[in-house]
């Protein structure tokens, strides 16, 4: 059999584990510290970048327009489902594991991969794009301050080359002055790479946070939305702004509920304020409370911004701004409304986005590097990853590798793209621990819980686990392939190194090196995720079978080749992984020790 692919960890094995006295954390944070931890894990990149792409679409997914305050609510909704049953894992389980161990304990050593790989969408990829929407408000605060950054060293070269193709005199205009390198312009983002590498180098060296310095910056963002609020309605009355929700849903349902699945990412976040269950003087209580209040207040936030954001810019003048223009909805929406030469405004809000956005990429650019930490730690990574650095006593390896993941490709993609991504791999995240809660009250129905989700076992998380799969319906065709690949690649590396040195192989008997036919399992896994990110990812399964089977069509050779490296990748990659994994062990090979 297969064996211990889906064996689980004990949750008593797991809270022995971090229970030893070098490990314990003092307990001192409230419902009213949980909740502004909350609100300051919540409000972000997301708010301040994703409500123009939202509202406005583009050519692969329609906008919500208007009904963007719609879409706020129906995605909070999505995120209550979900918070319950965190809130109940935490309870149950009050250590700093979050859905990484939840997933080990629930679902098995290979849905805690998956899950631990997927988490990387959420923290890395997601820091992506609030690099680049850092850069962008950042680029807005030093033009209003008289400094002018070069467009060819603030903006992603696909944003250029869209604009080249669709308004050759404006790409002239601000790319004209960018230096060559043979015959192609020099076109990336120095400005959010930067911003990772300064923040990278200071989490080497090592930070302290404290709940205190949270207030500080929850109350510094909060301010900031609640003055775009009242500047604008200032300069545009409210009469005026109901004339311009008008449509109200240029694109109907469809639009609203992409719109959803877009904003999305303005919610990520809630999720991490389990990982302070340790920390707190009654997590049953306290979680529960915490998540939700903050959960409400920042829809309610939410709601009122994207509805002075849609009074603000109509709809059909939205839709003509560039997609680096909309990656800065604010700065550009209180532009449009205040008189020429007024920039103070935009200037006020530019500086308390860089530093919500600042604040956002410290956390998650903490946070990434321990999940590997986590992930090496259980066997299911390199050893290295879970070093140690001697004097600065951080995690400076996968510090570093992180910081040059995020800030390589926040230099040259767009945020769209990266905010597409994000979402889908966390509401993957949230779809898995959102099943857990039944699996386990079926498998461990003993267990003490402080806290339940309520309604039974089944109601309320399946409903959040649906939900889930709704808005990710709602993302464009390029999500699912390069998510898809993504989780190929993971499962290539899990196959070919942590199936044999995981900590639960080691207790049921897996050899110690990897099989020759793991070895080609693994190989073909990789040629299916190289596949995936081969084809065109702005087709559907139908277009893009319809693109392979005419010669004639547009981008038939990216067809054709990336489905023959998939087909033949996966036939590969499953039939040695199921042969690999099923075969005993000889009895000459060596074992792992218990």
């Amino acid at each position: 059999m297969l064996r211990g692919l889906f064996r689980t960890k004990n949750l008593d094995d797991i809270l022995a584990a971090a229970g030893g006295p070098q490990f314990s954390l003092k307990r001192t944070l409230g419902a009213f510290n949980i909740t502004l931890l909350g609100i300051g894990a919540i409000i972000g990149a997301g708010i301040f970048a994703t409500v123009g792409t939202a509202a406005a679409g583009d050519a692969s997914r329609p906008g919500a327009g208007p009904s963007l305050m719609i879409s706020f609510v129906i995605t909070a909704v999505v995120c209550g489902f979900t918070a319950l049953c965190y809130a109940e894992f935490a309870s149950m389980v009050p250590i700093s594991g979050s859905a990484y161990t939840y997933s080990y304990s629930t679902l098995g050593e290979l849905v805690a991969w998956i899950i631990g790989w997927d988490l990387i969408i959420e923290y890395a990829v997601g820091n992506i794009a609030v690099a680049i929407s850092w850069a962008n408000y950042f680029r807005t605060l030093l033009g209003n301050l008289g400094i002018n950054i070069p467009a060819w060293l603030a903006t992603d070269y696909r944003t250029a080359a869209k604009l080249a193709a669709n308004n050759p005199a404006e790409y002239a205009r601000l790319f004209g002055g960018a230096p060559h390198l043979f015959g192609h312009a020099i076109i990336f983002n120095l400005l959010a790479f930067g911003i990772v590498a300064l923040i990278t180098v200071v989490l080497v060296w090592g930070i302290r946070e404290s709940a205190g310095f949270n207030a500080v910056m929850v109350m510094i963002k909060i301010i900031v939305l609640l003055f775009f609020i009242g500047v604008a309605l200032y300069y545009v009355s409210p009469t005026h702004m109901v004339e311009n929700w008008h449509p109200f849903q240029p694109n109907g349902w469809r639009g609203t509920f992409t719109g959803a699945a877009l904003v999305f990412f303005a919610y990520i976040g809630f999720d991490a304020v389990s990982t302070v269950a340790e920390e707190c003087k009654n997590p049953s209580r306290d979680l529960p409370i915490g998540i939700i209040a903050s959960l409400i207040i920042c829809t309610i936030l939410y709601v009122v911004v994207g509805a002075v954001f849609a009074g603000i810019i109509p709809y059909h003048e939205l839709v003509q701004k560039l997609a680096n223009e909309q990656a800065e909805p604010l700065t550009m929406a209180l532009d449009h409304a205040a008189p020429a030469g007024v920039q103070w405004p935009s200037t006020v809000v530019a500086f308390g986005s860089v530093i919500a956005h600042t604040a956002v990429l410290l956390v998650f650019q903490l946070g990434q590097p321990r999940i590997f930490f986590s992930m090496a730690r259980d066997g299911l990574l390199p050893s290295v990853f879970a070093s140690v650095h001697p004097r600065f006593k951080t995690p400076h390896v996968t510090t570093i590798l992180t910081g040059v993941f995020v800030g390589g490709i926040a230099a040259f993609a767009s945020i769209d793209e990266m905010v597409d991504l994000t979402n889908i791999g966390t509401l993957f995240a949230f779809i898995l621990v959102c099943v857990g809660i039944p699996v386990l009250r079926v498998k461990d129905p003993g267990r003490v819980r402080p806290f339940r989700v309520p309604l039974g076992a089944f109601f309320l998380p399946l409903l959040g686990a649906v939900s889930c799969v709704f808005l990710m319906i709602y993302l464009p065709p390029a999500s699912w392939w390069r998510f898809v690949g993504w989780l190929m690649l993971g499962f290539s590396i899990y196959v070919s190194y942590g199936y044999t040195r995981s900590s639960v192989g080691r207790k049921v008997g897996r050899p110690t090196l990897t099989p020759a036919v793991l070895k080609l399992a693994a190989l073909g896994f990789l040629v299916v995720a190289v596949g995936l990110f081969t084809i065109p990812h702005d087709l559907g399964p139908f277009s893009m079978w319809e693109t392979a089977t005419h010669a004639a069509a547009d981008r038939h050779d990216r067809a054709v080749y990336g489905l023959i490296m998939i087909a033949a990748g996966l036939v590969t990659g499953v039939a040695c992984a199921l042969f690999g994994t099923t075969q005993a062990p000889d009895a000459g090979e060596p074992r792992a020790a218990d």
